[in-house]
């Protein structure tokens, strides 16, 4: 085995080991890191690449769509958008059984759209739809595993947090990105609603129907609904239409969240200041990460392993869509056991110019766009999978009362849904790559 191999082998295996004994995922790229360059170069040369790489890093335009969409995320989350989408669409569909189950997922999608956290949204509407579910009788492994996945629509749901790290590492444009994962988030939000159809075939006691609204009531709600989804649609149709760059878009939907918030009184100085302070706190976290993972990048370039696994891959003759599988195989188990940031920022130096060095009959910048959809795609996956599902932790932490082994019940058809849909992308890019050819 040449030796570049087994110096990147002893980093990753250094680096799995820190992360199993609990050290923060930011540091131990660091630290692994800076060892590989000190003993590829020397001390020196690391202490010149540090004192130039986090200007530069930190600097880049780009990145300041990370903390506006996670900004315009913690706004709408306390200005009560989240219960104004779900009571709108509780009152279209509430009264059929499961009819507040595909509320949720219908919320969650249209939530996604002003947010582009997976965890935000299954925290806010873990604490908006909950109790409702509950009031109204819903099995509780279904109710929390209903909103467990449909969080993960909020990275699905163009604007994505996740899809920006990406763009950002792979020198992608983030607008067909966005435009790449909109097709691919209907039809998650399309198969989870027949998820919840076919479960109220089998067993309509899990989600029984509600009492119908009033007209009244019903136009109140849809009422209420109405700037939220005007905020969806400037955030969206502004990229898509090329009106606005990402950037100045999640800044528009940052200040038309807090004005809509503020003329309804939904929001006070306190809650503001918190929206603030959780912003901050989460940006502080994925640039730490990033950082990290920069510092890991370059040792990984200077050993020159990710260049030289691409072309050894290429010269083997091995069939690109199983190289592709294999890939995606590995993004799923180490989704089921990762931060799925963290999955990407380590996983990309290696993975990318494999799937890019491969000939998928398409130009290198759409295998790049489409690979990045498949990989948000798993990434939805590890969010809900076990034994780790973060949404599913997070849910737990909610709903105390419901064992986790039930909400895990509760998530395992929608991850059937989940790796069909994988697969229908994976076997058709243009589900993907047709929205970017037709606006692009």
């Amino acid at each position: 085995m040449a030796p570049e191999f087994v110096l990147a082998a002893a980093g990753f295996a250094a680096l799995l080991g820190l992360i199993a004994l609990r050290a923060p995922i930011a540091l131990a790229m660091l630290l692994v890191g800076a060892a590989g360059y000190v003993h590829i170069l020397d001390a020196n040369a690391l202490f010149n690449y540090l004192k130039t790489t986090p200007y530069h890093l930190f600097a880049n335009y780009t990145l300041s769509v990370i903390p506006l969409f996670i900004l315009m995320g913690a706004l709408a989350e306390r200005g009560g958008l989240a219960r104004d989408l779900f009571t709108a669409a509780n009152a279209l569909i509430g009264r059929r059984p499961g009819g507040m189950a595909m509320g949720v997922i219908g919320a969650c999608a249209a939530f996604g759209a002003v947010c582009g956290s997976s965890v935000a949204t299954t925290a806010t509407f873990g604490r908006a739809a909950l109790p409702e579910l509950k009031r109204y009788g819903y099995d509780p492994g279904f109710a929390t595993g209903t909103i467990a996945v449909g969080g993960t629509l909020g990275i699905l749901i163009p604007p994505s947090v996740i899809l920006v790290v990406y763009a950002i590492s792979t020198e992608q444009n983030i607008a067909k990105l966005f435009m790449a994962a909109f097709i691919p988030g209907l039809l998650a939000v399309a198969f989870y609603l027949a998820v919840v159809a076919v479960w109220m075939k089998l067993n309509p006691a899990l989600g029984p129907a509600t009492p119908p609204m009033d007209r009244g009531e019903k136009l109140r709600a849809l009422r209420n609904v109405l700037p939220v989804l005007g905020i969806a649609v400037v955030v969206i149709g502004g990229i898509y239409g090329g009106v606005f760059t990402p950037t100045e878009s999640a800044a528009i939907g940052c200040i038309l969240v807090l004005l809509v918030s503020l003329l309804r009184r939904m929001l006070n100085g306190a809650e503001v200041r918190a929206a603030l302070l959780a912003t901050a706190e989460t940006t502080a976290m994925i640039f730490a990460i990033l950082l990290g993972a920069e510092v890991f990048n370059a040792f990984l370039a200077l050993s020159q392993a990710p260049d030289l696994l691409a072309m050894w891959v290429t010269e083997q003759g091995f069939p690109a869509y199983g190289v592709l599988v294999a890939l995606l195989v590995c993004y799923i188990i180490l989704g089921a056991v990762m931060d799925e940031l963290a999955m990407i920022l380590l996983t990309l130096p290696v993975f990318f110019p494999v799937v890019t060095a491969l000939d998928f009959g398409m130009t290198t910048e759409e295998t790049a766009i489409w690979f990045g959809i498949l990989v948000l795609v798993v990434v939805g996956i590890g969010l809900t999978a076990p034994p780790i599902g973060l949404n599913v932790f997070v849910i737990s932490s909610i709903a105390r009362e419901v064992p986790i082994a039930r909400t895990y019940r509760g998530v395992l058809p929608y991850l059937a849904t989940d790796l069909l849909r994988l697969a229908l992308l994976v076997l058709f890019p243009a589900i993907s790559l047709w929205l970017v050819r037709l606006l692009t």
